[in-house]
């Protein structure tokens, strides 16, 4: 599975690439693997205010239906509607043009609690 370095994550298999006080989120390479072909992503709307750990909204394949949630408290400032016309975006480039959201962040520092790529790669380990 593809864990980049510059990403901080969460158990539930989200991550969220920093950038002072702005955000970008998605899911990772495992959480798309392991929802498989993609149909369709319920993202919040834009100005929607989340608490770290808060549902923000749904990711449905041909597998299941499954819920992200957000790795810091924020607010959404943009959705990718690129994934309304091709939601196997997700699937194809997680950490790239399948991003869920762009945000702005509440706190910076609330990115200290979450997973470093090496505790990331170590709980996928376990998981395998």
């Amino acid at each position: 599975m593809d864990v980049p370095d510059d990403l901080r994550y969460t158990d539930q298999h989200e991550w969220i690439r920093l950038d002072g006080q702005s955000g970008t989120i998605g899911v990772t390479d495992y959480a798309q693997d392991a929802l498989s072909d993609v149909k369709f992503v319920e993202a919040p709307q834009t100005g929607r205010t989340f608490a770290a750990g808060e549902e923000m909204g749904a990711i449905e394949s041909c597998k299941a239906a499954s819920a992200f949630y957000a790795p810091v408290s924020c607010t959404v400032v943009e959705v990718n509607t690129a994934l309304e016309d091709d939601p196997g975006l997700l699937n194809r480039e997680p950490y790239g043009a399948g991003w869920i959201v762009k945000v702005s962040v509440a706190s910076p520092a609330e990115a200290d609690r979450l997973l470093t790529p090496a505790q990331y790669r170590e709980l996928l380990e376990k998981e395998a």
